[in-house]
């Protein structure tokens, strides 16, 4: 599985990083998923191997513009592209009032159709072609939510023990029971795949978060997670200095919740523009990781335009560079 952060900024861009947009895939598959899509990430998405044909689902964490503005773009050169087959968008309501609203006064009209799913009304995990998907509510100035993702098709193994018991002598049989094929034996039994599969390792869970002051709000889904992307807007130092966090988590406060609840692997994002690139100046990013390491031990990564985390099988998070 493959996390490629096209925008790490948070509020507005600066000259090395874009305002908030990921991608998310599956390593072995060429379907990809993009939460938040602020303005320019078109752009960032040409920098890399991603293919707008290729899109199966943008889901919006909430309606700020660093989160939404690149959107209309992104599908007005889908379409120009030639994109004939229907995107899945999962938001906040009033993004399809936005949408449409661009569509009305800008004369854009799409070449595929939009599947529309209400963030507010998911009762249940949405099923797309590579992962089932909830969403959390979260706490920020307006709507905001996460996104768990939980792995679909994940590899399987034949239950031996099971089908020596039903009685499936070896062979062709099994191989088909394998590919997710039923089979009938020679007495009229009927067996089906499904019962006869077992996982072959467990499937891998991540979770996503939108614009969020309070990182308790993902407990429950954060439970058994293989890796958290959390934004770190602040640290404490120029939350004091400012008077507020405008509804924005500090690294501390992600660190510190990813430490009680043992998670593996975090990745911090979407940091305030204040925070420079260039060690020699203050504040910089150097100071945001700090904070995070001084309560988190476990694999912490702050997020680089363009850049490629892997989670591995095994549930290990390794960076891999620019795209």
């Amino acid at each position: 599985m493959e996390i490629i952060f096209l925008g790490t900024s948070a509020g507005v861009p600066t000259r090395i990083r874009n305002v908030t947009a990921t991608a998310l895939k599956k390593q072995d598959g060429k379907a990809w998923y993009l939460i938040d899509c602020g303005e320019g990430t078109q752009h960032r998405v040409m920098q890399t191997p991603l293919s707008l044909h290729r899109l199966e689902a943008v889901l919006i964490t909430h309606l700020h513009g660093d989160h939404c503005y690149g959107l209309p773009g992104l599908l007005a050169s889908a379409s120009m592209a030639g994109r004939r087959h229907a995107l899945t968008i999962v938001a906040p309501t009033s993004i399809r009032d936005y949408l449409e609203a661009i569509q009305a006064t800008t004369g854009l009209h799409l070449t595929f159709s939009l599947e529309f799913v209400a963030v507010e009304a998911m009762d249940a995990s949405l099923r797309l072609p590579d992962f089932a998907v909830e969403a959390v509510s979260l706490s920020h100035g307006v709507a905001s939510y996460g996104f768990v993702f939980h792995e679909r098709g994940v590899e399987s193994r034949l239950d031996t023990e099971r089908l020596d018991a039903l009685g499936v002598p070896r062979g062709p049989d099994w191989g088909r029971l394998h590919r997710g094929e039923d089979v009938t034996l020679g007495n009229g039994t009927q067996i089906r795949s499904e019962d006869v599969l077992l996982p072959g390792r467990p499937a891998r869970k991540v979770v996503i978060g939108g614009d969020n002051d309070d990182p308790s709000r993902l407990e429950a889904a954060c439970r058994g997670a293989d890796l958290l992307v959390h934004e770190a807007t602040y640290t404490e130092a120029v939350v004091e200095r400012l008077g507020t966090d405008n509804q924005h988590s500090t690294a501390a406060a992600v660190a510190a919740f990813a430490q009680r609840l043992e998670l593996p692997n975090l990745i911090l994002t979407h940091f305030s523009p204040r925070y420079h690139d260039n060690r020699q100046v203050s504040p910089n990013i150097d100071d945001v990781e700090h904070e995070a390491r001084s309560h988190y031990r476990n694999t912490l990564y702050l997020a680089r335009d363009l850049e490629t985390y892997r989670l591995s099988r095994d549930g290990e998070v390794i960076r891999m560079g620019r795209s």
